[in-house]
């Protein structure tokens, strides 16, 4: 293995480098390797060079016990830097989206990767998977999340909210359909009451007899005698019973002869 620097042979041409966009996918060759990487040929004047940490996910302990010259290997742009004309590259596949480029509202696919009691996680290609809750999966009632989605399924999503803190994304499926349209009962259709229908509260209130001029006198009478002798003890009170039954009498005889005039 080389101990050199990764270096990028002076014949490179800057121009090359301006057509190159990040995450743009090669496959290359590799060249040689050193103690820092690789050295790949992507098919440009200008070849690229993958850093050992850009080697894999992995620890690398040895540049050669990833890859070796003359091997293929599919990398992807990781930085480009035209004033050293110098490629940086990366085998390890980056997300196809980055915090960066989440936004609210967005729709994306994705893949069902694991389901929860309450929802669903999908992959979207970004750093972690992000969560449909079961009451974002349908309009519909359901019992469990299985009854709309399995693991594998691939989906369309619409982005809810992020926090970039926590690295949460939440998703819904059921923002990309419509709304059920809510079928009208005739039982809940109930007609306005008309004037006939209505309850006849005052006629009832006119069907109520009129009192007689002897059923007005009794009634004052009746009430006189109430706030005249109130309940006290029983003692007292026969001793006023009959004071107040004589007090009716007087009063039912004027009203007879007041009636016979």
């Amino acid at each position: 293995m080389e101990t050199e620097a990764l270096a990028v042979p002076e014949t490179a041409q800057a121009n090359d480098l301006s057509e190159i966009k990040r995450k743009t996918h090669f496959t290359g060759t590799v060249l040689k390797t050193t103690l820092a990487g690789a050295l790949i040929d992507i098919g440009m004047d200008t070849p690229g060079v993958v850093h050992i940490s850009q080697l894999q996910s992995e620890a690398v302990n040895r540049v050669e016990d990833v890859v070796k010259p003359g091997q293929q290997v599919d990398v992807w742009v990781h930085r480009v830097v035209p004033k050293k004309n110098r490629i940086e590259l990366t085998m390890i596949k980056p997300l196809d989206l980055e915090w960066r480029d989440i936004q609210p509202d967005m729709v994306v696919k994705g893949k069902v990767t694991r389901l929860e009691k309450f929802g669903a996680f999908v992959d979207i290609g970004a750093e972690r998977p992000g969560l449909v809750h079961i009451s974002e999966l349908t309009h519909d009632y359901i019992k469990t999340v299985g009854d709309v989605v399995k693991e594998g399924d691939e989906v369309e999503v619409k982005v809810l909210s992020l926090d970039k803190r926590k690295r949460q994304i939440k998703l819904s499926m059921k923002a990309l359909e419509e709304p059920p349209v809510k079928e009208v009962k005739e039982k809940d259709i109930r007609p306005a009451k008309s004037a006939e229908q209505a309850p006849a509260v005052e006629d009832d209130a006119k069907d109520e007899p009129t009192p007689t001029a002897m059923e007005i006198a009794l009634r004052e009478a009746m009430e006189r005698s109430k706030d005249k002798y109130p309940a006290e003890s029983p003692n007292k009170g026969k001793r006023k019973s009959k004071a107040a039954t004589n007090e009716l009498e007087q009063i039912l005889y004027r009203t007879l002869q007041n009636k016979r005039k």
